[in-house]
């Protein structure tokens, strides 16, 4: 009988790990961006891009494009300035951030810039509107006595207030908004800020000259933040709902005659109206009355247009389509963080503009003094000149606007400290005298919204939604987290969807508080 010899088996092939294909940066926490119930979440790098990815244990995974380039992103924390403790805390610590806003005593930034939205009825209805304004039935209007309380809820906070901006809704059809402008200039509050849509500054001549008048006021400032998101009828029609372009051009003519500054503030949706930064920039530049321009790449929340989170606009994206636009006027290193928020938050650059349309020599400011030396934060290397420093920490922050007496004085600080070689092409000593008429500004501003929100950045916020009963709430916070439709819901006795988890009633917040709901003017449908 044959044995069978045993049969020889081969060894399985050892398995290969794998590498994955990000870097993981940082833990974090953040939101789910239907349910608005805080989760964990993680930081991620690749392809030299930044993302943010959560799950929630009901809705699943979410990830978001938080930062188009991962470098940047990197090297910001060098431009992380401590925070300024406010003088006062509204909330105390409960259940953490995002959920005892605010301000409560682990933020870490007092406000830079206070928001007082006065209203949410609009002449229009634009298909993008993060506060989701316009004719619903949940609207509400505050009272005279409201606004003045939350003024003092503001100074409270900070002692002498730099800006305040009144908000909407569209704050011009309040029936007190010059009224609220005036309660503002009697109170330790240095600047206003009107945000608008433009339509009442483009048929009302007797209304911009009124505000004209208080933009005259001794130590204090009127200045007019303009919706301006581009030149083709599309753009408006797919943002704003209609063609404003008319209505934008006359409301420009009559700040202008009335001797107002302007911002012009576009929001910039990907596929829609990012080509036309550049021509905004050179329009701004070129028109009398504006001394600024803010591009903020949109927020999704409340109402907006279909989009990939994974796909959207993000500061450094729409700074590099800025250098692409306008190549002879821009190029890298032109625009720096801004320190006193999050530093990948808001990016601005100045510029010295000589020449006349179609002739301009545009040299942007850090190109002339070396503001990273003195925006640094981590290195903190010894400079000759302190001064100078703090001029630049003013002018990179939440709270500079052209127009506004504190920015025309830091910018004639640091103008002293340039540097301008042969070919500059502009007369730098004239153009330091000519000052006023010869700074330009452009600011980049991403806000967080549902799927992007941070809280590493949120704790850091220093624009304020000022509340009726008596909080200060962080801006991304308030537009995502669900503290806008907490207010709603007890301002116009309207239940709205999505208030804040475990939040305190606002009805409860109001009763004990002289804000009473009761004194709420109800707004209702227009």
């Amino acid at each position: 009988m044959r044995m069978e010899e045993p049969r020889m088996t081969q060894a399985p092939a050892p398995q290969r790990k794998v590498d994955r294909d990000e870097v993981f940066v940082e833990f974090t926490k953040s939101i789910c961006p239907l349910c608005k119930t805080p989760v964990d979440a993680q930081v991620n790098i690749r392809e030299n891009k930044v993302f943010l990815r959560k799950r929630c244990r009901e809705h699943g995974e979410f990830e978001a494009l938080v930062y188009g380039d991962a470098e940047e992103y990197l090297s910001s924390a060098r431009f992380n300035k401590p925070g300024t403790i406010s003088l006062t805390f509204q909330t105390e610590v409960k259940d953490g951030c995002p959920s005892d806003c605010g301000l409560c005593p682990e933020h870490k930034q007092h406000a830079c810039l206070g928001i007082i939205e006065v209203n949410t009825g609009c002449n229009l209805d634009c298909p993008i509107c993060f506060a989701d304004s316009g004719h619903q039935n949940d609207g509400y209007s505050i009272t005279h006595e409201q606004c003045a309380r939350m003024l003092d809820t503001f100074v409270a906070s900070e002692g002498e207030a730099e800006v305040v901006m009144y908000s909407g809704g569209e704050p011009t059809m309040h029936k007190h908004i010059l009224d609220f402008i005036d309660l503002a200039q009697t109170r330790p509050i240095k600047n206003v800020i009107l945000n608008t849509n433009g339509i009442r500054l483009a048929s009302d001549k007797r209304f911009v000259a009124e505000l004209g008048k208080r933009n005259q006021v001794p130590g204090k400032s009127v200045n007019i933040y303009l919706q301006f998101d581009g030149f083709q009828e599309r753009t408006h029609r797919e943002i704003r709902g209609r063609d404003l372009r008319t209505f934008k051009q006359r409301a420009l003519d009559n700040c202008a005659e009335a001797g107002l500054t302007v911002t012009l503030a576009a929001a910039v949706e990907r596929g829609l109206n990012e080509h036309e930064l550049g021509a905004i920039i050179e329009y701004g530049i070129d028109h009398p009355a504006v001394r600024s321009v803010a591009f903020q790449p949109v927020t999704h929340s409340g109402r907006h247009v279909a989009f990939d989170p994974l796909d959207r606009l993000t500061n450094p994206d729409v700074i590099k389509l800025i250098g692409e636009q306008r190549p002879g006027w821009f190029q890298k290193g032109d625009f720096f963080p801004v320190p006193c928020c999050f530093p990948t938050c808001r990016s601005i650059t100045y510029l010295l503009v000589d020449g006349e349309p179609g002739n301009r020599t545009i040299v942007p400011i850090p190109r002339l003094l070396h503001v990273e030396d003195y925006l640094d934060y981590v290195t903190n290397r010894v400079l000759p000149d302190t001064g100078i420093r703090e001029a630049l920490e003013k002018l990179w922050s939440a709270s500079a606007f052209m127009g506004t007496t504190t920015t025309e004085e830091k910018l004639r600080a640091t103008a002293k400290a340039l540097d301008c070689a042969d070919d500059c092409g502009i007369d730098l000593p004239q153009a330091v005298k000519d000052l006023n008429d010869k700074a330009f500004m452009i600011v980049v501003q991403d806000f967080q919204d549902p799927y992007t929100l941070n809280v590493k950045q949120l704790m850091k916020c220093c624009v304020e939604e000022i509340t009726p009963d008596g909080r200060l709430i962080p801006f991304c916070a308030y537009n995502s987290v669900g503290y806008r439709e907490e207010i709603r819901t007890a301002m116009s006795g309207v239940p709205v969807a999505n208030v804040v988890p475990n939040a305190l009633p606002l009805q409860e917040r109001l009763a004990d508080t002289p804000y009473g709901s009761k004194t709420a003017a109800k707004e209702g449908p227009r």
